[in-house]
């Protein structure tokens, strides 16, 4: 199946050509169209499975074959900044030849510039949570009216403690309206939500993903965990390894080791939950213009993250979570492109280092410094 199958005007079919889109990905054959023919939606898929553009296209499409009055017709709810902002510049993508105004909200930044925006007329919203209740308090957004409302990732808005916003803002939206309800996993508290906001749903689900993309090189380091930071800027130093995203867990230890790299003449940033918008942005547009080698993030900040030419990831820190590394390490290796992904594993991580090499279904090749720098130069 293409794109040409699923009945989507011309506007939208070129944009997508524009943006390099040539098949749907699953998710995107199974939702456009029941979305389309108007069908409540509980789907269960990842980050990186093609979900954003599975509802923005037929979301466009809807409000695009009906038009009405300039005002806040479709609604997509998000737990965090960077995914608002990537889910916004998704829709605009597809919107490239539409008369179809889409903008983001979110905390962290003053309200100012995005208070002056929705004035101008908004037809799809997207926005977290906080900063929607805040602007609907201040009646400065006006969301009784929707048509069309998008929960995207509800496991992590829950998770993130957004529940009693969610129940707020269902207060404050028609109820007569088509609702996308998107989760990766499918705890009993979505289930639950979903029992009670969705009516007669059709029930997609996409298999996590439990492999990298074969472009991606593949290798794990052993290493004692005060060595780690030593070993990083022994393998940055080398200027081969270009752009680099770094993961570690925790906020506090994305900031110390963005400043021991800059302490060792590696130009790095740190971006997590606890930088300012302004910080965040400025940090990402100069890491996609190489002003900066190392970006170091945590796993929600990075959700954000798209850029199609990053040739390092490394692992500071194995994730807990299995499906946790095939997201990190699937940000390279992209469009055809080579990737390298690096891990370093301590004596605590060698229980998350096998659940994730049988999620894998293969032992990663263990590396040393010798072969790492070899890889490193070939690519």
């Amino acid at each position: 199946m293409d794109f040409t199958q699923l009945n989507l005007i011309k506007q939208i079919r070129q944009a997508l050509s524009d943006a390099g889109y040539s098949l749907p990905t699953e998710i995107q054959s199974k939702a456009i169209t029941p979305i389309l023919d108007g069908k409540d939606i509980l789907g269960s898929a990842q980050t990186g499975t093609g979900k954003t553009a599975a509802f923005a296209i037929p979301i466009l499409q809807k409000l695009q074959t009906n038009p009405t009055q300039r005002r806040i017709r479709a609604l997509v709810v998000t737990p965090t900044r960077e995914l608002a902002l990537q889910i916004e510049e998704n829709f605009k993508a597809y919107a490239k030849y539409l008369n179809t105004r889409c903008v983001a909200i979110f905390g962290g930044v003053s309200q100012v510039k995005q208070v002056e925006t929705l004035k101008k007329g908004v037809d799809v919203l997207i926005a977290t949570p906080g900063r929607l209740l805040d602007l609907c308090q201040q009646g400065l957004a006006d969301i009784s009216k929707i048509e069309i409302l998008v929960l995207d990732e509800a496991d992590h808005m829950l998770d993130m403690g957004f529940v009693h916003d969610v129940k707020k803002i269902l207060t404050k939206i028609p109820k007569q309206r088509q609702t996308l309800l998107f989760s990766a996993t499918m705890p009993k508290t979505i289930q639950h939500l979903a029992d009670n906001i969705l009516n007669h749903p059709v029930k997609i689900s996409v298999a996590p993903v439990s492999s990298a993309a074969e472009s991606v090189d593949q290798s794990v380091f052993f290493v004692d965990k005060k060595e780690k930071t030593r070993l990083l800027v022994d393998l940055l130093i080398n200027k081969s390894m270009t752009r680099t995203l770094v993961f570690t867990r925790t906020k506090h230890g994305a900031d110390k080791l963005a400043k021991q790299l800059s302490k060792a003449g590696i130009f790095a940033a740190a971006i997590h939950g606890n930088k300012s918008q302004n910080a965040r942005q400025r940090a990402l547009e100069e890491f996609k213009l190489s002003k900066i080698r190392v970006l170091v993030a945590t796993d929600i900040a990075a959700r954000g993250i798209d850029i199609d030419e990053l040739p390092y990831v490394v692992n500071y820190e194995l994730p807990n979570v299995p499906e946790t590394y095939v997201h990190r390490i699937g940000r390279t290796g992209r469009a055809g492109k080579e990737g390298v992904a690096i891990s370093f594993c301590d004596d605590d991580q060698k229980d998350e280092l096998k659940d994730i090499q049988k999620l894998l279904g293969f032992k990663i090749p263990i590396k040393t410094m010798v072969n790492l720098e070899k890889l490193i130069v070939q690519n």
